[in-house]
């Protein structure tokens, strides 16, 4: 599927790079506001560092996950993902 993720690394704390399948490139950006709930683990910038691709999934240790079809919907309209 052209969304499955091949590629992902971490630019800074918040932000990385990701490409997909069909070739599609952008950023994924977390606003300070993101973090809570589960994903308040990756406030701690050594446990972001930590990403990587499984399957076509972008995770981090925990099971924590985002979904790369709406990663790949937001990056072709805008060349970036926020999540708010």
């Amino acid at each position: 599927m052209d969304w499955e993720v091949r590629e992902a690394r971490v630019l800074q704390h918040g932000l990385f790079h990701v490409k997909f399948a069909d070739g599609l490139e952008g950023t994924v950006r977390i606003a300070p506001t993101a973090y809570r709930g589960v994903f308040a683990k990756l406030r701690d910038p050594e446990i972001f560092r930590q990403l990587y691709v499984i399957g076509y999934f972008v995770t981090w240790p925990g099971e924590l996950d985002l979904a790369p079809d709406a990663m790949h919907h937001f990056i072709k309209e805008s060349g970036e993902r926020l999540l708010q």
